[in-house]
C-alpha cells in the first residue's frame, strides 16, 4: 500500500508519536510505502517519505491552515489510503486520539470555577477547532474512524451523525519491555522515600485536564504521615508545597517511578484514554482514576483499581486510597499482550487495509 499519514507536530516523545513511530516501522517492514505529512519532525525515520507542510499564523489559525495545506498537497499525489491523526478536511481513516473537542470544552466549563465558566470556550482557537472537528466527523469527509475507548465512540455518536459501523475500537498500546525494566529503589532513593513508606503516584502534564488538584485535595484529607505522593510531569508546583508531596518534574526514566510506587491516582476531567493507566497496570500497580477517562474501561473494580464517578468526590477518592493501601497489590489485571504496541499496530493496520480495499472498488 502507498499510504499518507498526517501528524502536525511529530516529536520524538509522546504517546501519539510513539504509536506513529511503531506504525511507520511496521509499514516499512511489511513492504508498504508510507508518506508522512507534518509541519516538522525530530529524528530519522528510515524508509518513510517525509513531506514538510510549513504553515504560519498564531495558535488560533494554525490547525486550520495546516488542514488547508495538507489538502493542497494531497491533490498532487495519489495514495491507496490517507490516515490522519489530526482533524483535517478529508481522510479515509481518522484516529480520534484527542477525543471530541466539544466534550473537552463542556468538561472544562463543568469543572471550572464559576467566574471562569463564561470564558472557557471563548476565543478563535476553540471556534476553529470545532468547525474543523465538524468537518472531520462528517461521514462524507471521513470513511472510517479509529477510537481508543468506547467512551469516545459514544461521544462521537452523541454529537455527530456518523455511522456506528464505521467506528472501530483500537485500544492504545504501550512499550511493555520498558515498564518491565523499572527498579523500585532508584526513584525512592532519589527523592528520599523510605522503604516502608507507601508511595502514591500521579503522572501527567497539563494538570488542569489531568485533575492534579483533586489528587492533592484527597492527599491532604488522607492525613497519613507514612504516605507520600510523587507528581511526575511538567507543571508549576503550588507556592506552598504540601508536606509529603514530591514534585519531580518530567522524568526520562518514568518506568522507575512506576516501579517505586504502590498506587496510581489519576483523576482527569477529560481523557480519551490515558496511557498512564495501562503503564501502571503493566507495572503491577492498582489504579484509581475517574470515569471521565476512557482508560477506566481497563479497570475491574476492586480487582485492579477503582473508578471514581466524579473526581471532585474527595471522600470516595480517600476511601479508595485507604482500600488499596490495605490491599497491597493487584488481584487481577488485563493480559499484558492486550496492552502491547504490537497488538495496537496490528489492529490499526487491519483497519487501514480494509479502507484501502474499499477505495479500490
Amino acid at each position: 500500500m502507498r499510504l499518507a499519514l498526517i501528524r502536525r507536530q511529530f516529536s520524538a516523545t509522546g504517546g501519539a508519536e510513539l504509536y506513529l513511530q511503531r506504525l511507520l516501522q511496521a509499514l516499512v517492514k511489511s513492504g508498504h510505502e508510507p508518506h508522512l505529512f507534518a509541519e516538522s519532525w525530530e529524528g530519522q525515520l528510515d524508509g518513510v517519505h517525509l513531506h514538510a507542510v510549513p504553515v504560519g499564523g498564531d495558535r488560533t489559525q494554525r490547525p486550520t491552515r495546516f488542514a488547508d495545506a495538507v489538502a493542497a498537497e494531497l491533490t498532487k499525489l495519489s495514495f491507496d489510503v490517507v490516515f490522519s491523526l489530526e482533524r483535517t478536511h478529508h481522510q479515509d481513516v481518522y484516529r480520534a486520539g484527542d477525543g471530541v473537542h466539544r466534550v473537552w470544552l463542556q468538561r472544562r466549563q463543568q469543572f471550572a470555577q464559576w467566574w471562569r465558566r463564561p470564558f472557557v470556550c471563548a476565543g478563535g482557537f476553540h471556534r476553529n477547532m470545532m468547525k474543523l472537528e465538524a468537518r472531520t466527523f462528517d461521514p462524507a469527509n471521513t470513511r472510517h474512524i479509529i477510537v481508543n475507548s468506547d467512551m469516545v465512540r459514544r461521544e462521537i455518536l452523541e454529537h455527530f451523525h456518523f455511522p456506528a459501523e464505521r467506528i472501530h475500537l483500537v485500544r492504545n498500546g504501550i512499550d511493555l519491555d520498558r515498564h518491565r525494566r523499572g527498579e523500585r529503589n532508584v526513584t525512592r532513593e532519589r527523592f528520599g522515600v523510605k522503604p516502608d513508606d507507601t508511595l502514591l503516584l500521579f503522572v501527567g502534564s497539563g494538570w488542569e485536564r489531568k485533575g492534579l488538584r483533586f489528587v492533592l485535595r484527597a492527599f491532604h484529607r488522607l492525613k497519613a504521615p507514612r504516605v507520600k505522593l510523587l507528581v511526575v510531569g511538567k507543571g508549576k508546583p503550588p507556592f506552598a508545597q504540601p508536606d509529603g508531596v514530591i514534585f519531580a518534574g518530567p522524568m526520562s526514566d518514568v518506568e522507575n517511578a512506576y516501579a517505586a510506587a504502590d498506587l496510581l491516582v489519576f483523576l482527569p476531567i477529560y481523557e480519551p484514554s490515558s496511557n498512564v493507566v495501562a503503564e501502571a497496570l503493566v507495572s503491577d500497580l492498582p489504579v484509581i482514576t475517574s470515569s471521565l477517562n476512557g482508560a477506566s474501561e481497563l479497570i475491574t473494580p476492586r480487582k485492579n483499581g477503582t473508578v471514581i464517578a466524579d473526581p471532585r468526590d474527595t471522600d470516595a477518592v480517600v476511601e479508595a486510597i485507604r482500600f488499596w493501601i490495605m490491599q497491597r497489590g493487584l488481584a487481577e489485571m488485563p493480559p499484558k499482550h492486550e496492552l502491547s504496541l504490537e497488538r495496537n499496530v496490528e489492529e490499526t493496520l487491519a483497519v487501514l487495509e480494509m479502507a484501502a480495499r474499499e477505495k479500490r472498488r
